[in-house]
């Protein structure tokens, strides 16, 4: 059996939000070398007004709360009875985070290490679905004597534990709780409050170094794993390093899925400039081959960013970051598909281009071969180059939701452009308002938005039109 002391913790809240709801009651439930020493439990005042949801679920009325100590009252006892003893509970995040800013609202720092028995389940058990506490009693034939009370959930914490060490392998457990149970090595800038108050969902870090300088951008559908991966692997990344050396501080924005990551993380860096993301960083020498194939006269062009037009973008061939790589490509295609130097437009001298004298041309500039000839074989050249056609009949919107279905997003796109998220109907009408004529291309958004909808076919679109 696990040889350390622990307590087995259940707390029942006026909400989900660590920072704004308060607790309404808290079991403690002490175990030393294996055996239950001490059971304790209590209502709370929460000093604000219980919903009716959370009454239905748990039984604890308003009047029930009335007569109880405040959190503040019996701060001490839960700290001592907390104290030097391994956290385990279920879907511990939210259990140590709400105790946390109870004590901190109370001047007093605490700090335990943390056992979350829903990841417990999930790396002894992984070839189930379903983790949570319901699932795990049917599972296990566990008995609760009342669910959503603090003391219930916390005694069948206690039998879960038990059911382990007799099912399996006694190492094996004890070699998963050990994974689960070793704190992160944390750069010197930084403390573990600061890793705790990260959410495990979708959306934007950044990091600041001691003078406010941002540092870096990230996203991730899960925050806090992704920034623990960075300090995990700094000894082998040498950016990673040069950040765990400079960081001092750590901002989120949550975001309700990976689409809504992705395009934020986008924008933010184009925007903020971070020092560390250089590869996403603006591109304003983002250039592409303008031609209309329909237009036997039609020569290619090369275009800038600014000059790209996102509802013709199926007469674009190609996104380049410079006007050199662009050129290197129409020189390698020239020489494949025999095509005129002065045609494809990197030649402006009379009579027969370079290519011809090399007989890499057909001739088309000397007339041995007709201009409707060239224009076939170019097109056959471009046609691996050709951008994709907007799959849309307009402007549209991707409805994502976050896990829990606490946060909804409707990121507005029209022709590959990203026009903004709406959280609620004003601002979804701000987005109609946006003039079709003002978008913006962008390669980074139309490579994400490519990837995305290949990958989410069945995505949850809405058809947006634009207002007068």
């Amino acid at each position: 059996m696990f040889d350390q002391d622990t307590v087995f913790v259940d707390i029942e809240t006026t909400g989900g939000n660590a920072t704004r709801d308060r607790i309404i009651e808290v079991a403690i439930l002490t175990m030393r070398d294996g055996r239950i020493i001490s059971e304790w439990q209590s209502l709370i005042n929460p000093s604000t007004y219980i919903p009716e949801n959370i009454q239905n679920l748990t039984g604890i009325s308003n009047d029930m709360v009335i007569g109880s100590p405040s959190f503040e009252d019996i701060s001490l006892d839960i700290y001592e009875r907390l104290s030097g003893c391994v956290f385990v509970a279920h879907n511990a995040r939210f259990d140590y985070g709400f105790l946390k800013n109870e004590f901190r609202r109370c001047n007093i720092q605490f700090r335990a290490p943390v056992l979350c028995t829903v990841k417990l389940s999930r790396n002894l058990f992984p070839q189930h679905k379903r983790h949570n506490l319901d699932s795990i009693i049917l599972r296990h034939g566990l008995k609760c004597e009342i669910r959503h009370r603090a003391i219930g959930d916390a005694r069948v914490l206690f039998d879960f534990m038990c059911s382990l060490y007799s099912l399996l392998d006694v190492d094996e457990v004890n070699r998963v709780i050990k994974k689960l149970l070793k704190r992160p090595s944390l750069p010197q800038g930084l403390i573990e409050d600061d890793i705790d108050v990260l959410p495990e969902k979708a959306g934007v870090y950044k990091f600041f170094n001691d003078d406010g300088c941002l540092l870096y951008i990230g996203k991730s559908i899960n925050i806090r794993k992704r920034v623990l991966s960075h300090f995990a692997n700094d000894h082998a990344n040498s950016k990673d390093m040069k950040i765990s050396r400079q960081i001092k501080s750590i901002e989120y924005i949550q975001t309700a899925g990976e689409l809504g990551a992705f395009l934020l993380e986008s924008r933010l860096i184009k925007k903020e400039l971070p020092i560390y993301n250089k590869r996403l960083r603006r591109y304003d020498s983002l250039v592409s081959l303008y031609w209309d194939a329909d237009d036997i006269k039609s020569m290619p062009k090369v275009v800038t960013s600014s000059e790209i037009e996102p509802g013709h973008i199926s007469k674009y061939f190609g996104l380049f970051k410079s006007r050199k790589k662009l050129t290197d490509t129409l020189r390698k295609l020239s020489r494949e598909h025999g095509l005129c130097l002065k045609l494809i437009g990197l030649e402006k001298a009379e009579g027969a281009c370079f290519a011809h004298q090399l007989n890499q041309c057909y001739g088309v500039c000397v007339g041995k071969e007709t201009l409707l000839q060239h224009q076939a074989r170019l097109l056959q050249a471009l046609l691996p180059l050709k951008n994709q056609v907007w799959p849309f009949d307009g402007r549209i919107g991707v409805r994502e939701s976050s896990i829990d279905n606490e946060l909804v997003e409707i990121h507005v796109l029209d022709n590959w452009c990203y026009l903004g998220t709406a959280n609620d109907e004003s601002e979804l009408y701000q987005l109609q308002l946006f003039e079709s004529n003002k978008l913006s291309f962008d390669l980074d958004t139309y490579h994400i938005l490519i990837r995305y909808f290949k990958k989410n076919k069945r995505s949850s679109v809405m058809k947006i039109s634009p207002c007068a």
